[in-house]
């Protein structure tokens, strides 16, 4: 099953409401569910309830995508992002001038958090944020988590993803950069614009492209300008969600309506293609570019990148102590 968040074209901004997608070979249809339906509580639903409400949406007539407007699938309550794909780990580390992964990366899958109020919609502009001349996008595969859990198995974990989606992780690499350099962060560099969408696929859709391993096997692939520029499986991962999501709950809530991303795909962004390149080929994004990316299963997303949208006050260096500056 595949639900969306939208508005009608001819609905105020701030209006948000909830519908099944039916796709056939000529594209797709949107069919609302009955009042005010919440995403997150119908993939926590019993099956046979999510279904029986679907069927009722599916009486109606559907919106076609020129009467609507795709919203992003869920405001989540918490976000983070993993770092999963060993080959996208080995480019980013050879452009830093080491040989490979670290150790500890293959020791457990690390996270950071990321900034929740920063989703934008499956094709929303994206403005270009102030003070980069370096913007990447992140080509990634998203969970959503639909109930609370602590200290859960894998297995146990698994009922508590609710969905997929696509995720586009846009990045600002040289402002990331000068961050990481206190070993701290990212923070400016990522929290301006994350993208999901286009909808949410509930898991019994993918469970013909999982592994022997269990793990969801999906080709993914991005685009500029329809070019594309990066291509990879989603089975290449070193971990499943499912022990993704148990791994997060280590001591720890992890609660419905967060979003747990796999981290960037091998080949899944610029920094990686420049790390491997010893150069900014291809060149960082620029306004005006397209950004597509699609998961098989799971939909495509098209962004383009917009002006900014207003000037921001410079950041003032650091007051520095007198007596600091004497003995340096």
């Amino acid at each position: 099953m595949k639900l969306a968040a939208f508005r009608r074209t001819d609905e105020p901004d701030g209006t948000r409401r909830v519908g099944l997608i039916v796709e056939d070979g000529s594209g797709w249809t949107l069919h609302p569910f009955d009042g005010d339906a919440d995403l997150v509580t119908l993939l926590a639903a019993p099956s046979a309830e999510r279904a029986a409400r679907a069927q009722s949406a599916t009486r109606r007539d559907g919106l076609l995508p020129g009467d609507v407007v795709l919203l992003p699938p869920v405001y989540p309550v918490a976000m983070r992002d993993f770092l999963t794909f060993e080959a996208h780990v080995d480019g980013m580390e050879r452009g830093q001038g080491n040989p490979g992964p670290p150790t500890e990366w293959y020791e457990a899958p690390v996270f950071l958090f990321m900034a929740p109020h920063a989703v934008t919609g499956p094709y929303d502009d994206v403005p270009m944020p102030p003070g980069t001349e370096r913007l990447d996008f992140e080509l990634e595969i998203a969970a959503v988590v639909c109930r609370d859990v602590r200290d859960v198995t894998p297995a146990q974990a698994r009922e508590a993803i609710g969905g997929y989606c696509v995720m586009n992780d846009w990045s600002a690499r040289d402002v990331q950069g000068k961050e990481m350099k206190l070993k701290l962060g990212p923070s400016k560099g990522k929290d301006f614009a994350t993208t999901i969408g286009p909808w949410i696929v509930t898991p019994d859709e993918l469970d013909a492209f999982r592994d022997a391993d269990g793990f969801l096997d999906l080709e993914m692939s991005v685009s500029v300008n329809d070019i594309e520029v990066g291509r990879d499986r989603s089975g290449h991962m070193g971990w499943s969600f499912e022990q993704l999501v148990s791994h997060a709950s280590q001591a720890s809530w992890v609660k419905a309506g967060e979003v747990l991303a796999s981290g960037t795909c091998a080949s899944g962004s610029l920094a990686e293609s420049w790390g491997r390149n010893g150069a900014l080929v291809p060149p960082p994004l620029r306004t005006g570019d397209i950004v597509e990316m699609t998961i098989q299963g799971l939909g495509t997303i098209r962004n383009v990148v917009a002006p900014r949208k207003e000037s921001v006050a410079a950041v003032a260096p650091a007051r520095r102590r007198t007596s600091l500056e004497t003995s340096a």
